[in-house]
C-alpha cells in the first residue's frame, strides 16, 4: 500500500498503462487507427480503411462556412436564367440581397451568375457597391 502521495500517483499510473495497454493489444488495427485519427485519412494510413471509417460515420451537416460544391457553366447558366427571369418580372429593379432572398440561394453563389450576367448583356446595373441595382437587359441568350 502506498505511504505517500508521491507513490499513489505512481502507482495509479502504473495501473493505468498496463490497463490501457491491454486494451490496445486486445483491439484490431483498425480500431486503433479510426480512434487516433478520429476518421480522417492521414500518411500511412491505407485508403480502404479511410473509405471504411468515411462510409460509416455519419455525415455531418456544414454551417455556414465551408466551400461550395463547384458548379458546372450550365449550373452558372441555370443561375442566370433565372435572375434573368426574376429581372424580367421587377421592371424597377433589384439589388443583389433581393435577388439572392427570392432565389433562395447563398450569397457567396451569386458574383458568378450576375457577372455571366452582365458580360452577356442579359443583365445591366446601375450605381455601385450595395446600391447596385440590377435590371434585365437586352442581350442574346
Amino acid at each position: 500500500m502506498p505511504t505517500n502521495l508521491h507513490d499513489t500517483i505512481n502507482a495509479l499510473a502504473s495501473e493505468f498503462a498496463h490497463s490501457l495497454l491491454a486494451a490496445l493489444r486486445g483491439a484490431s488495427l483498425e480500431e486503433i487507427i479510426t480512434e487516433t485519427t478520429h476518421g480522417k485519412r492521414g500518411p500511412g494510413r491505407p485508403r480502404a480503411v479511410a473509405v471504411a471509417a468515411a462510409a460509416a460515420a455519419p455525415r455531418a451537416r456544414r454551417g455556414k462556412g465551408g466551400r461550395l460544391r463547384r458548379r458546372s457553366a450550365t449550373d452558372i447558366a441555370g443561375v442566370v436564367a433565372k435572375i434573368v427571369a426574376l429581372l424580367h418580372a421587377n421592371p424597377k429593379g433589384l439589388r443583389a440581397e433581393q435577388i439572392r432572398a427570392k432565389l433562395g440561394l447563398d450569397s457567396r453563389e451569386m458574383p458568378r451568375p450576375l457577372a455571366e450576367g452582365l458580360r452577356k448583356k442579359l443583365v445591366s446595373k446601375k450605381g455601385r457597391k450595395r446600391a447596385t441595382t440590377y435590371f434585365a437587359g437586352k442581350g442574346k441568350k
